[in-house]
């Protein structure tokens, strides 16, 4: 990250979403509630699944960290949006920029493997019910979360390193509410094609493996849903995987929306409404997505509940 040293840039300034008094306060107030909702619907969902031993499965192994990356990543984001929206000091080091940028890249490109590790663990649950237990253990569910915190974290080290040592002397004024690729390299006066290739390269190929992965899942799955003679053991079977088929959907179509494209297709108003979507209202929709629409987490509450008033 010595290229920072080159640039005459001493920082950024984030112009967030709206210029308006108004409106910044109405945006601030309905952040806040959707990020305690997420915090609270996320960190609800991982102590649920630590305290109830019937949820100690692969499956459950990683929506648990699905639930913590969730809360990671719009922890790197809302706060310093809220704090952006009300106060008057919109300043960002350049330090605070580019490590906001890498946390966040890490935990959404972790999300992307991860998500893909829970469409297999869905294959092998419906495809190969009696090998399920033998097949994903323990050892390869930390194997393949390890993984794909290592190669978020490459991935994230590589990306940072090579904006970073761009040179800033348009200007320091973000058009963002955070630090994100494209808006950050709008402002590089050096030529950024070569890291454009780079980043859409690396993206491209982090969310086309991961879809592979979960696209062929699904598709083995679905062959093997189609083969079952009862409609109750087609529903059943379905219903074991809707919820992650559902924010599957959401989460990728947005990411694909906003980063698989060049920078001269930026679009300043319809590219923040993807970001504040996918950033601050993903983090808030998966827990109500996994607990409301899974019978299993619901009694999981139950049970949680009953035990804390038997023990009082």
């Amino acid at each position: 990250m010595g290229g920072w040293n080159s640039t005459s840039v001493p920082g950024f300034i984030l112009m967030g979403l709206t210029d308006s008094a108004e409106t910044q306060l109405v945006l601030s107030v309905l952040f806040l509630m959707i990020y305690l909702i997420s915090v609270l619907g996320n960190s609800g969902m991982i102590l649920i699944i630590r305290l109830d031993p019937q949820l100690h499965t692969p499956m459950y192994f990683f929506l648990t960290h699905l639930s913590f990356l969730d809360l990671s990543y719009s922890s790197v984001v809302t706060p310093k949006t809220l704090q952006n929206l009300l106060t008057s000091t919109k300043s960002i080091s350049f330090l605070g920029c580019f490590t906001q940028m890498f946390f966040f890249i890490v935990f959404v490109a972790a999300e992307c493997f991860l998500l893909s590790s829970m469409a297999y663990d869905r294959y092998v649950a419906i495809c190969c019910p009696l090998n399920y237990p033998v097949i994903m253990s323990t050892r390869l569910c930390w194997s393949l979360l390890v993984v794909s915190y290592v190669i978020a974290c490459l991935d994230s080290t590589v990306i940072v390193l090579c904006i970073s040592r761009l040179h800033f002397c348009k200007s320091n004024v973000i058009q963002h509410f955070f630090c994100d690729t494209s808006p950050i390299l709008a402002l590089s006066c050096s030529d950024t094609s070569k890291v454009e290739i780079f980043i859409f390269i690396t993206a491209g190929s982090n969310l086309v493996l991961s879809l592979i992965t979960i696209c062929a899942s699904y598709m083995f799955i679905l062959s093997t849903i189609l083969k079952i003679n009862s409609t109750a053991g087609k529903k059943k079977a379905f219903s074991t995987c809707a919820s992650h088929l559902l924010g599957v959907t959401i989460f990728y179509s947005t990411m694909i929306f906003t980063y698989l494209k060049p920078k001269t297709s930026y679009s300043l108003g319809r590219d923040q409404v993807a970001s504040v979507f996918y950033t601050i209202v993903i983090p808030m929709l998966n827990p109500l997505i996994y607990s409301l629409r899974n019978k299993e987490v619901k009694n999981a509450v139950l049970r949680v509940l009953q035990k804390s008033e038997s023990s009082q």
